[in-house]
């Protein structure tokens, strides 16, 4: 019985679109994340001069603020995801569900 459910499941239109969307769309967040993430690093490494560079008269540099939007950036992104997730793959999940469990 499992194993026929699966092979309805599996052979969806839905069921493959979902997989499609949902994979192209991690691998592209995945992508800005670690543009954001290593550009971080890179800076840090090989551009020490602009990332040590102090912001006013106190202790603060320019590399504190850029960590912070790397920080600020993966929340962000995060917070994408789970939107998109809640509406657009659960409503295919849902149509999957309704399609294979007739």
């Amino acid at each position: 019985m499992e194993d026929d459910l699966v092979q309805r499941i599996a052979s969806n239109p839905k069921y493959q679109e979902l997989k499609a969307k949902r994979s192209s769309f991690g691998w592209w967040l995945t992508l800005a994340m670690m543009v954001a993430y290593y550009g971080f690093i890179l800076l840090v490494a090989f551009a020490k001069p602009l990332v040590s560079q102090r912001l006013g008269d106190g202790v603060m540099t320019l590399g504190i603020p850029l960590g912070f939007g790397v920080i600020v950036f993966t929340v962000a992104i995060t917070a994408y995801y789970v939107k998109r997730a809640n509406s657009e793959f659960d409503d295919l999940t849902e149509q999957i569900t309704r399609g294979v469990l007739k």
